[in-house]
Parts: structure tokens; C-alpha cells; sequence
């Protein structure tokens, strides 16, 4: 058998679709869009036959008209909707595309979520036989909506639409763009105004009755290469709750810390149903036969899930036998939290990234939620943007006349010449200005997505082991070919190893000079435009300060608490600034590199290194109760310092009474500009108006109430702080697991550059080391041989996870790029360099996000 290639299985998988592909309009949400996005998959679909591809959540009209194949000559009667959410989420939306195009007599809609999985989903409608019910429910609905409109006087107005109408009339135009709404609410139910009142949704009544399939389509994931995935960021299976509201809970998108207490069967989070549904099917698609494995509370439920859901018919077959090993986030949060070397982590934390679908999320969490209600979680997109206004040069401005902008501007205002390098003289001159303001409010439209596969070139998949100095020498090695492809030279300088930004942004303004040479590099231009953000300023001062901070709390904690508390004071008291890190660019040089959200960061860090290196009670925190007290004054002060940049979700509940601490001293601050302009006439004018009794009384409230508005932080910080504690005591937890976790320390080689649990987790398997903790699943086989052929001594011995030639490693809760380049050196550091190892996780993390689940928004502290 050949080996295993996530992104060519996931782009065979649309192969065989292909007869639904065909002739049809193909509508993707937005998870399914990222995942589609990093495979390449969009020239595949049009390649089989895809009238058009359009977004699900933005769908209009005028997607009809985009029509990729001019031999089309009937409108289209087919729609394709795949969707990574519940058929029930999705449902809204799909009944919007069946109004906008009234020729439709067929429509397919392909889920990532099993039937199995839409019964097991608490907010789900759908039963067990889910597929048929929705076939059944969307007819019903779809023909309830054609009724309404056939009753309703106001299509008597209206004139349906030819085919004139999608070239004329600007007018007109807007009126199609603007596609179908509603209402106001987009949670309320579609009126008949809505949907087929408005001249840019009529909808062709042929009397036909409308035809719906629905089926499965599990290969919905995003291979960020070919051997490492995650779930796509706006899918269901990614937002579900992977732990319940408990005190052993940090976040509804982490799972809970590791006990050892089973859950009961309506305790498990939807989001962990879904995930073993979902590798289960991942597996038979693959046809891989899996030894199961896990470590951890919630990976050991994920395992008996997929081992009921095992028989013999799904390991009979002719399969390749692979080792799965589903690894819970919360027994190394430290990693995902730290800036380690890794050039896509520092690009990934550099980038701004789409903003999600949040109306998915509004219907989620309804004003009045039911009780068996699950909390979703908020993941940030993946749908990376590169900024191509980047390559725009603030030097040689003649020279920009001939290069990107005009080129830009002319496709982005319709240009339609037959010859692409034509003279374009209508265009005004937008060469002169590099951030003029059209250019500007386009910017959306002047960003790439990372592709893990660029017309057959998985750059991705080079970056993924390199760090910040390779991956920058790397780039430059693609950006020089690029060069030599297109006949261009440019020159070395002599240094053929080292590499710099501002040697980048030149190779990437000569590859810009046209549309063609513009369209043919443009993977390679948006990996070095980015690698120029990650590397700029104060992006890349910050990162260095994380790491150099990191580095003292790794060393320090192996010392002793007081000296660890120490740091982490002198870190909060040297932060002079409490803003978020995304308004850098506003700060002013005398402030920090680090804001307090950062610092915040690293003492979450500082409690997680102390509880390993110095165990202690699960009551009691890691540090003597004077050193803590005064990190938690310190904290309060910083927080009382800045009220008004100071956004966690500790402090909800409390952002009127801050917000209201703050305006005194910005309004004291324009006062005192004031105050020098003031004459002499005024000070007599206003001299009646003082009245120290009244002073005096307003300043005593004013103190009562900040003394009331601290004790009420100092309060939320002491509930903070008992987070901490919480991180501190992970392993005490669970004795078995502890051991297990400690057992790993020997492939700790050197203090100074620390090492994920996976990559000793996978040194240790490989060694054939027994890791107290470890939990074996065995298959439907095992089970038999265990209670049938055992008796007569034909039993199965216990197999081993490094046994097999390919190993499946998921972690529930997420992977970063760091650790994903620890595993790929493991590989080669261990006598099996012939592994094929594939590297999965519930999401993409950097710190950032890492923040945002157990501090921010997503968390429950």
C-alpha cells in the first residue's frame, strides 16, 4: 500500500462526488470553505463540472451568474450544499438558496456531522434517522415558502428576471447583491416578505416538486500538510463543548483535568461524541484498522466510543493496520502556551485572520437557554490573510506606475481585456499612493489564504519543521527560483546563506512587476509578505521578549518558588502598559514590549512550571501565602491603574464601575489642557461655583466607592488565583497519570530548550516503555479472542503503539506548530525513522488562543 496522504484522500473524496459536482451550483459554509481553501480543492470542483462555488452564509442571486462553464446553456437545476455544522444550523441557509434560484428541482446536502452524531447532539431536532427526517423537512419547508409566495399579491409587481438582468442597470446591480435576507433577526424564521417579496429573489413556481439527498461526508477537516490536520475552525465539531461546567473544568474548548473519574452517559460533552464519530469515519475512509489508544479522562471516553462503534465487518477487511493514540490538551498546556522556535507558529500569531461566522454562535446561545443547553466555543478562523498592499514600496515611486497597484486595481474595478498585457489607460493613477483610500477599503480583497497545497507545492508542509532563521533562508531559496523562472536576476550580495526582510520585499516587488508573473508566484509572494509581518516591528521585539521571559521562568522555576515568585512580580511591575498586544502599534517607545494580558500569560506559565517542579497540595497554591499576596496585589493595582483596557472574563460583571474609574482621569487630563488657555476673567466669572463642603462630600463617595470597586476586583482576582491553583495541581490529580507524566522526564535532555509531552510521548512509545496511564482499546477481534479463543490459549497479546508502521497521534483540544515540529524530530531521533507518523487536533493554537480558552473569553474562569 502506498503511504498516507491526508490531502490527497480529501481531494479523492471530492472525486467521488463527482456526478452531484457536475452541472450544479456548489454552496460551502465557511468550515467547510477553510478546509477547501487549504487542500486547493476549488480548481477540483471546477474541474468536475461545478457551475459556480459560493459561499453558504453570503449566498445571493447572483451566484448563478457566475458561471465557469459557457456551455451551460439552461439555467441551473442542481444545488450542492456541503456543510460542516448540523443540518439544523445549516437549515436557514439552505432554504435561502432554494429561494434565490427558482429553477432548482434537485438539491444535495453533504455533512460532516453522522447520523449517529445528530441524534447524540443535545440541541439537535433530529433523531436517529436524521438523514431522512431533514430530506423530509426541508421539502416541507421549501414548498410551504412557494405556497406563500404563489398567495401573496406583492409578486404581481414584480417582473421575473431575464437574463438581461444580470448585465444591466447599475441599479439594478446592487439590488442582486445584496441576495436574501431574514428579517432583522437572523435566528427568526424566514417571512414570506423575506424571502420572495424583493425583486432579487424571485423564485420560478414549475410545479415541480423539489428532489433533497442528504448524506455523510466526513473527510471535512484541514490538512494543514499531508501527514497533520485539524478540524475545520467554524465547524461544529471544532465549537462543540469538549468539557462540561465543573470544578475541575477550565474551558468549554479544552477538556477537564485528568482524575480518573469516568463519566456518566449523559455527562459526556457533545463535543467528545463528535470527535470519536469523527475519527472513527475518518479511519474507514482511510481504510486503516486501528489499534486504540489513549491518555487521559476524556481521550479514554473518545476510545470507548470508537470501540463500540467497531465490528468485525470494519476489521475483516483487507485494511491497513495503524496505531491511534488520542492524547488529552490539559497534560501539557505549557507548550501551546510557550513562543518556541517554529517560523508558522510566529506567522500564525502575526496575521490577522478572518472574523468568524458569529450567527451560528447567536443561535447557539438563545436568550433563554434550555437546561440541557451545551456551550459552544469561539474558535478563531484559519483563514490566514496576507495583506498584498505589503509589496507596494514606500521608495522608487516611479517605478510603482508599471508594478502591482495598477494591476490590482484593474482586476479588483472589472477590467475585461482580451489581451492581459494590454495598455489599461482608463484606470485612474493609484500608483502614487500606496495606501490611497479606494486601495485602502478594498483591503479585504487584496488578501491571499495560506493554500497547504499551491498547484501541486505544499510549502506548508517545508515550513512545518523549520524554525524562524530556516524558514526565512527557505523562502528566499523559493523567492530566487521564482526569480530564475521568470528570467529576472537579482543580486546576492554575496551571501548566499543569510537572508533578510528587506531582501525578501525586493525579490517580492520584482516577481510583482505583472498580472502573469503576479498569478503565476502568488504562493510563494504571500509566504514571504508574510514572513515580513511575523519578522517586522513590534511583532517580532514582542515575540523575542516572550521568549527571553519564558526562558528565565523555565530556568528559575528548577530553583526555588520564592526566586520563581520573584520574576513574576518583577515581569507585572515592569509591564507599564495594560493594553492588548493588537494595539501595538498605537503604543507609544517608552512603553512595554509586554502588555498585562501578557503578563497574565507568563504567570499562568510561572503556576503550571511551579506545580511540576515543586508538588503540592490540591488547596494550597505552589507559593508561600506572602509571596502570593502580594502577586495578587500587584495585579490588583495593575488592574485599578487602567480600567479601561482591562477586558477578561474574571472581571465581567465589573466593566461599568472600571469604565466609570476611568473617565475621571481622562476628563482630568483634558482638563489640565485646558486649564493654561483660561484668562484671568474667567477665573472671576467662575469663582462662585466653589464649594469645598460639596467637594468634600463628592470626594467621600468618590473614595467609598473605590474602596468598594478594589474589594470587588481584589475578590475576582482571588478567584483568578484559585484558577492557578487549579493548573498547579494537574498532576496531583491523578496519581497514576502523574507518574506516567514524570516517567517521561528522562527524554528531557537539556533545561534550556524544553520539550513538549508529545515528542516524549513519542520517543517513549517508540522505545517500547510501559507509561503508567496509557490505556489500551482493544477491537471488536481483541474482544473476541479475549472471551471466545482465549479459553483454548489463542489469546492476543496486549499490542504496542510503536509497533505499527503508522501512528495517528490526536490531541483533544488542539495542536501548535511547535510541537508538531518536535514530533517530526522524534521521528528522526528514534531507531524507526520509517514511521509514518499523521499529527491531528481539535484546532490550530497559539498563545493567543491559549489565553483566550483559559482566560479570555472562552474560558470558565
Amino acid at each position: 500500500m502506498g503511504s498516507v496522504d491526508l490531502i490527497a484522500a480529501c481531494l479523492d473524496s471530492i472525486r467521488q462526488i463527482g456526478d452531484e459536482i457536475a452541472d450544479a451550483l456548489v454552496y460551502l459554509d465557511a468550515g467547510t470553505l477553510e478546509a477547501f481553501q487549504f487542500i486547493g480543492a476549488f480548481p477540483l470542483l471546477l474541474e468536475l463540472g461545478a457551475r459556480a462555488i459560493c459561499s453558504l452564509e453570503n449566498a445571493s442571486p447572483l451566484d448563478a451568474a457566475a458561471d465557469w462553464h459557457s456551455s451551460f446553456a439552461h439555467p441551473a437545476r442542481k444545488i450542492i450544499v456541503i456543510t460542516s455544522r448540523l443540518l439544523s444550523d445549516a437549515h436557514r441557509y439552505i432554504l435561502r438558496c432554494l429561494g434565490n434560484h427558482g429553477t432548482i428541482t434537485h438539491c444535495t446536502v453533504l455533512t460532516a456531522i453522522s447520523e449517529v452524531g445528530h441524534s447524540a447532539y443535545v440541541d439537535s431536532p433530529l433523531g436517529p434517522d436524521a438523514f431522512r427526517e431533514y430530506e423530509t423537512l426541508l421539502t416541507q419547508d421549501h414548498e410551504e415558502l412557494v405556497k406563500k409566495y404563489e398567495k401573496s399579491d406583492e409578486h404581481k409587481d414584480t417582473v421575473p428576471y431575464t437574463e438581461k438582468d444580470f448585465t444591466s442597470g447599475g441599479g439594478r446591480y446592487s439590488n442582486w447583491e445584496s441576495g436574501v435576507h431574514y428579517g432583522s433577526n437572523s435566528e427568526s424564521s424566514p417571512t414570506k416578505r423575506d424571502l420572495f417579496g424583493d425583486e432579487s429573489s424571485q423564485l420560478e413556481t414549475t410545479g415541480k416538486r423539489l428532489s433533497v439527498t442528504v448524506c455523510h461526508f466526513p473527510m471535512i477537516f484541514s490538512p494543514i500538510s499531508s501527514r497533520t490536520f485539524v478540524l475545520p475552525s467554524e465547524g461544529t465539531m471544532a465549537e462543540s463543548c469538549l468539557s462540561n461546567h465543573h470544578e475541575d473544568s477550565l474551558s468549554p474548548g479544552l477538556p477537564p483535568i485528568s482524575t480518573g473519574r469516568s463519566f456518566g452517559g449523559d455527562e459526556i460533552p457533545p463535543g467528545v461524541t463528535l470527535t470519536a464519530q469523527f475519527l472513527y469515519h475518518l479511519a474507514s475512509k482511510m481504510d486503516l484498522k486501528l489499534d486504540i489508544f489513549s491518555l487521559g479522562d476524556t481521550s479514554k471516553v473518545i476510545g470507548k466510543l470508537m470501540m463500540d462503534m467497531s465490528s468485525l465487518y470494519d476489521v475483516g477487511r483487507n485494511k491497513r493496520s495503524a496505531g491511534l493514540l488520542i492524547v488529552d490538551r490539559t497534560l501539557d498546556l505549557l507548550t501551546p502556551c510557550f513562543h518556541g522556535d517554529s517560523f508558522l507558529d510566529r506567522m500564525l500569531s502575526s496575521l490577522s485572520r478572518e472574523e468568524g461566522t458569529s450567527s451560528y454562535l447567536v443561535a447557539k446561545t438563545p436568550q433563554t437557554p434550555s437546561k440541557h443547553s451545551q456551550a459552544t466555543v469561539k474558535r478563531i478562523p484559519l483563514d490566514i490573510k496576507v495583506p498584498f498592499e505589503k509589496v507596494f514600496s514606500k521608495e522608487e515611486p516611479k517605478s510603482r506606475t508599471s508594478m502591482l497597484p495598477k494591476s490590482i486595481m484593474s482586476f479588483m474595478s472589472g477590467w475585461n481585456s482580451p489581451e492581459v498585457d494590454s495598455e489599461v489607460t482608463w484606470l485612474p493613477d493609484y500608483a502614487d499612493k500606496a495606501h490611497d483610500d479606494k486601495l485602502s477599503s478594498q483591503h479585504g480583497n487584496l488578501s491571499g489564504s495560506f493554500l497547504s497545497n499551491y498547484a501541486g507545492v505544499r510549502y506548508l508542509e517545508s515550513l512545518l519543521d523549520r524554525g524562524a532563521k530556516d524558514g526565512l533562508m527557505l523562502i528566499k531559496k523559493w523567492l530566487m527560483e521564482a526569480l530564475q523562472h521568470e528570467k529576472l536576476s537579482f543580486p546576492s550580495k554575496g551571501r548566499q546563506g543569510a537572508a533578510s526582510v528587506s531582501e525578501l520585499h525586493s525579490m517580492v516587488q520584482m516577481l510583482s512587476r505583472d498580472q502573469l508573473s503576479l498569478v503565476r508566484n502568488r504562493g510563494v509572494i504571500q509566504l514571504a509578505l508574510a514572513a515580513e509581518m511575523a519578522l517586522q516591528e513590534p511583532q517580532s521585539s514582542r515575540w523575542d521578549a516572550f521568549t527571553s521571559a519564558e526562558r528565565i521562568l523555565s530556568v528559575t522555576s528548577a530553583e526555588t518558588t520564592q526566586s520563581l515568585a520573584s520574576e513574576l512580580r518583577d515581569f507585572i511591575n515592569t509591564s507599564t502598559s495594560v493594553e492588548s498586544h493588537k494595539q501595538a502599534n498605537k503604543r507609544e517607545s517608552s512603553q512595554g514590549l509586554l502588555s498585562f494580558q501578557d503578563v497574565l500569560l507568563l504567570t499562568t506559565i510561572g503556576y503550571i512550571l511551579a506545580g511540576e517542579n515543586f508538588p503540592t497540595s490540591i488547596a494550597g497554591g505552589p507559593f508561600s501565602w506572602e509571596d502570593e499576596r502580594s502577586l495578587k496585589d500587584i495585579v490588583v493595582d495593575s488592574i485599578l491603574d487602567r480600567p479601561s483596557s482591562v477586558k477578561f472574563r474574571f472581571l465581567v460583571g465589573l466593566e461599568n464601575e472600571l469604565e466609570a474609574k476611568a473617565r475621571p482621569k481622562d476628563g482630568d487630563k483634558s482638563n489640565d489642557s485646558i486649564e493654561p488657555s483660561k484668562t484671568t476673567d474667567d477665573f472671576d466669572d467662575q469663582w462662585d461655583s466653589w464649594d469645598d463642603d460639596d467637594n468634600t462630600d463628592d470626594q467621600k463617595e468618590e473614595a467609598y466607592g473605590d474602596m468598594q470597586l478594589k474589594l470587588e476586583v481584589r475578590d475576582r482576582v482571588d478567584q483568578l488565583f484559585k484558577f492557578f491553583h487549579s493548573l498547579s495541581s494537574m498532576r496531583l490529580r491523578n496519581q497514576t497519570l502523574g507518574e506516567g507524566l514524570a516517567a517521561l522526564s528522562r527524554f528531557e535532555t537539556d533545561i534550556y530548550s524544553r520539550k513538549g509531552l508529545l515528542y516524549k510521548l513519542l520517543l517513549a512509545v517508540l522505545a517500547r516503555y510501559d507509561i503508567p496511564g496509557l490505556e489500551y482499546h482493544s477491537s471488536a477481534v481483541g474482544r473476541l479472542f479475549k472471551s471466545g479463543l482465549g479459553r483454548f490459549g489463542l489469546g492476543q497479546s496486549k499490542p504496542s503503539f510503536g509497533d505499527q508502521s503508522v501512528l495517528i497521534i490526536f490531541v483533544v483540544g488542539g495542536i501548535n506548530a511547535l510541537e508538531v515540529r518536535e514530533v517530526m524530530k522524534a521521528i528522526s531521533e528514534s531507531s524507526r525513522p520509517d514511521v509514518e507518523l499523521i499529527v491531528g487536533g481539535t484546532t490550530l493554537l497559539t498563545p493567543d488562543d491559549m489565553f483566550e480558552l483559559m482566560l479570555g473569553s472562552s474560558s470558565f474562569c
